[in-house]
């Protein structure tokens, strides 16, 4: 499968069913309803506000079907739900425009106001949603042939893996899933699922396995006497971009945990990585961007005086940086201004603390009033951070976190950010307990993710960096 091209698919249909509509509607509004009003032909002239509509307009609507996550998990779209989504949205859009450009329209008669929006959703849904139901019921056909599929492991290696993979297999039309082997949960002498396929490792290789074979999707399969270890294969599952799925019980079909979303799945669970709506999801990285680069416009003369403080300060580069966990385990390069001596951690990863030597005097009066992290607005514009998250912590310290509180992995569910909760509330962590003490107000975050946290969050660190309270 070839996740980017398929989008590109999707975004250059899109764009040009936004030109060619807009095309239409203005030819329309030549013709008709202009002829209507002044009683004799309007020729078809193409002057500055078509050609400035044409190439605004289309990014406008690519930009409103990002923000409600049209272009996500693009291999997995049902055709009746992108029915829906494409007329709600071309009238949400629709409406917008017709606000925003032909209310004031000078016409002959009211019901032309109708009639112009009508034609206009009409051209628009009908450019739209046929490209669109081309792509996704050719993809759903080569799923359901088994022509293509999401690289899948079974975890389970016993006879609850088996009836499932029989199950899937059997069925005349594929859900998709391709199985490339199972993982064991338990030590046995020897495995029923190997009869059907590949023995991939144990649990603690599941990392590994899943980068290595490119893994989109895990179904939990395991026996009942293996439960007790369902809560530790989770907190194994949360720090990746899978979907995970679990065999139900009765007590979850009768509970209603069990939803069907088509006729011909296997009913599973699926555990859900969403925390966020799509759309604020989509809002919260559009303000990420804008922020971050009205912050490095803003705060451009301040960033020279920095500069030139920790250069005086101390021999050795303006800038640190070094690899922290970012995404889904994702590593990146952190940026911040150097506040320690050169060669600080000549010795080994090492956290800092308020009496801490190493910290300059320039470096400390950075750390108070949270200067140091200024460079990481340049993460956040490209992606590897957000204005508003957990923390990133490096490798090193995240081994140590895990033996003690292995839910750390929770966090890497949603993109690190610059300022955070745990940050707020409890500031610089000096040694592993301390990050474990933070850790509860992060997972506090994430489960309770939205605009308005983020918006609180932001407005406490202000309030921290003024009063040059920071910990």
């Amino acid at each position: 499968m070839n996740y980017k091209r398929q989008v590109a698919k999707y975004l250059l249909s899109d764009f040009l069913s936004a030109g060619a509509s807009w095309t239409l509607f203005f030819v329309f509004r030549k013709v008709y309803i202009e002829s209507n009003k002044f009683g004799y032909p309007i020729p078809v002239e193409l002057n500055d506000s078509y050609f400035l509509g044409l190439v605004l307009l289309p990014l406008l609507w690519l930009l409103l079907y990002y923000a409600l996550g049209y272009y996500k998990d693009v291999y997995r779209k049902s055709r009746l739900s992108e029915l829906g989504q494409t007329i709600g949205t071309t009238f949400i859009g629709v409406l917008l425009i017709f606000f925003a450009l032909i209310l004031d329209d000078t016409i002959k008669v009211y019901t032309n106001y109708y009639l112009s929006f009508l034609v206009l959703f009409g051209l628009h849904f009908i450019l739209t949603y046929i490209p669109r139901v081309i792509f996704t019921t050719t993809s759903a056909h080569k799923i359901h042939k088994r022509i293509i599929g999401f690289p899948t492991i079974l975890l389970g290696s016993d006879k609850k893996a088996i009836e499932l993979y029989e199950e899937m297999e059997s069925q005349p039309k594929s859900t998709g899933n391709k199985f490339i082997g199972f993982i064991n949960v338990r030590e046995y002498k020897q495995y029923l699922m190997a009869k059907h396929i590949p023995h991939l490792g144990n649990l603690d290789d599941i990392h590994r396995i899943i980068q290595e074979n490119e893994v989109t999707e895990i179904i939990i399969a395991i026996e009942s006497h293996e439960h007790e270890l369902l809560k530790k294969i989770i907190n194994r599952l949360e720090s990746g971009k899978l979907v995970v799925k679990v065999i139900p019980d009765m007590y979850d079909i009768l509970t209603g945990m069990v939803k069907m979303t088509t006729i011909i799945e296997t009913p599973l669970i699926q555990i859900s990585h969403d925390l966020m709506p799509t759309w604020e999801e989509s809002l919260k990285r559009i303000m990420d961007v804008v922020l971050a680069i009205i912050a490095l416009l803003i705060l451009l003369p301040g960033l020279l005086v920095l500069a030139l403080g920790v250069k005086l300060s101390s021999p050795g580069p303006i800038f640190y940086s070094h690899e922290r966990i970012g995404r889904y385990g994702k590593p990146f390069i952190i940026y911040k201004f150097r506040s320690m001596v050169r060669n600080a951690e000549a010795n080994g990863p090492a956290l800092s603390s308020v009496s801490d030597s190493r910290i300059t005097r320039f470096g400390l009066f950075m750390r108070k009033m949270r200067f140091d992290e200024i460079p990481q607005f340049y993460n956040v514009l490209i992606g590897d951070m957000s204005l508003v998250g957990p923390r990133p912590e490096r490798q090193f310290f995240i081994d140590q976190i895990v033996k003690q509180a292995p839910h750390f992995h929770h966090l890497q569910k949603v993109r690190p950010g610059i300022t955070s909760w745990g940050q707020v509330k409890f500031g610089y962590a000096s040694n592993v307990d301390e990050m474990i003490q933070r850790l509860k107000y992060d997972i506090l975050y994430i489960e309770n993710m939205s605009l308005l946290v983020d918006f609180k969050i932001m407005i406490y660190t202000i309030k921290t960096v003024l009063q040059g309270s920071g910990k």
